[in-house]
């Protein structure tokens, strides 16, 4: 019997650079207050939200993505050409079949790149990087692009109270490739599907298609139910990635959260017992909630600022509809 000859691979990965792409247009809660009975100081008590970017016609899912991946493949100080995969996580490219992150391997100029759309909602960069990481110490590639980008103001029911002031757009990217010590954590990720009802489209396409429902697709979730889940469930995964990577809270230097909600990141920060000398990302305020998108450009705020650094140990965590989750710890680029 004929033995495979064995993958020769990096024996580990990172993160070498990171772009990100926020719409031009900046929308504040008085726009939101146009259509929902509420207040700004309601929004911003309940969220921290104070502004959030809407998307233009010109600005698409593979227009963003193709802006933050250029940024972050020169941030890598690496060319296109040397890009072996791209993973794309979204909700929100509408187009079924091909993936989007095909078109945006050839238009970046990628030599016939791997390419794929996932979608695992909030938890879609964790995804996407854990991916990447097998990729690279498999050996199947030597660098991989990883994308989260989303147009959520296109499943946003501006009429709905509980979501309306929530979402935002984006794109955020990370190069991921070979490194010599261990730079990004085991991930701590899962699923509990018998929580789907929480966080959901509201019908399907086929509905909207047939004329049974007249009002467009949109996303909705009950806030208190989610509220709860994120608050208690994911501070223990969080504490899990922190166990496997095999260090503590006290060892962290970065918390980059999924930006759903400031109360809830709020919430994590006590119970995580995380020290001052944390710095928390909150890119919650300026950009809202951009799903897949809100890690990696809340990354990219951070260092671009100089509130986190090259080379800071970072705790990185995602979690939404699926329910879906995923944790880990890197070393920022």
């Amino acid at each position: 019997m004929a033995k495979i000859k064995p993958s020769k691979g990096a024996p580990y990965a990172r993160i070498l650079g990171v772009g990100g792409y926020r719409p031009t247009r900046v929308v504040p809660n008085e726009v939101i207050l146009e259509t929902i009975d509420s207040s700004d100081e309601w929004i911003r008590s309940r969220s921290g939200i104070q502004t959030r970017h809407w998307a233009n016609d010109e600005e698409t899912v593979a227009a963003m993505s193709i802006e933050a991946s250029g940024k972050a493949i020169a941030d890598a100080g690496i060319s296109a050409e040397q890009i072996g995969g791209v993973i794309v996580s979204t909700v929100s490219h509408f187009k079924q079949t091909p993936a989007v992150a095909t078109e945006i391997a050839d238009k970046l100029g990628t030599n016939k790149a791997a390419a794929f759309d996932i979608s695992a909602g909030c938890a879609g960069f964790g995804y996407g990087l854990t991916l990447a990481k097998g990729m690279i110490v498999e050996g199947s590639a030597e660098y991989v692009l990883v994308i989260g980008v989303e147009r959520l103001s296109d499943l946003t029911d501006l009429e709905d109270r509980a979501t309306a002031f929530l979402f935002g757009d984006g794109a955020g990217a990370v190069v991921v490739g070979p490194a010599q010590e261990p730079a990004i954590g085991p991930t701590v990720w899962g699923s509990e599907g018998d929580k789907s009802e929480t966080i959901k489209q509201t019908v399907p396409w086929t509905d909207y298609r047939s004329g049974e429902v007249a009002r467009f697709p949109a996303i909705t979730q009950e806030g208190q139910a989610v509220f709860r889940w994120a608050v208690f469930e994911m501070a223990k995964v969080a504490k899990e990635a922190l166990d496997a990577a095999g260090i503590t809270a006290d060892d962290l230097d970065v918390f980059i959260p999924h930006q759903a909600n400031e109360r809830i990141i709020d919430s994590m920060v006590k119970t995580l017992k995380l020290p001052e000398s944390v710095m928390v990302a909150r890119d919650v305020r300026t950009t809202g909630n951009t799903s897949a998108a809100s890690i990696p450009l809340a990354m990219e705020r951070l260092l671009a600022t100089g509130e986190a650094k090259s080379g800071d140990t970072a705790l990185v965590i995602g979690f939404g509809a699926g329910l879906v989750y995923a944790a880990t710890v890197v070393t920022l680029p």
